[in-house]
């Protein structure tokens, strides 16, 4: 068995991590439809789309450290 983040994660730690995926990749798309259709705005609007994925991500990352903290605490 691996010991991946995914399978030692919590709920909460998986749910912030396909949130952040998710939310990443449409400011992605909305990014690159604005590109390619040259409308400013939806470019513009993408960035900030993109920005709270890796907020996202980086909660996701905060949460891991402390399920993982919480752990080690335990085995002591």
């Amino acid at each position: 068995m691996l010991n991946t983040p995914w399978e030692t994660g919590s709920d909460l730690y998986r749910r912030l991590v396909v949130s952040a995926l998710l939310t990443t990749a449409v400011g992605i798309l909305v990014a690159v439809v604005g590109a390619a259709t040259e409308q400013r705005a939806l470019v513009i609007t993408g960035i900030p789309v993109i920005v709270a994925g890796m907020v996202c991500h980086l909660a996701g990352m905060v949460v891991r450290s402390r399920d993982v903290r919480r752990r080690m605490k335990g085995m002591s």
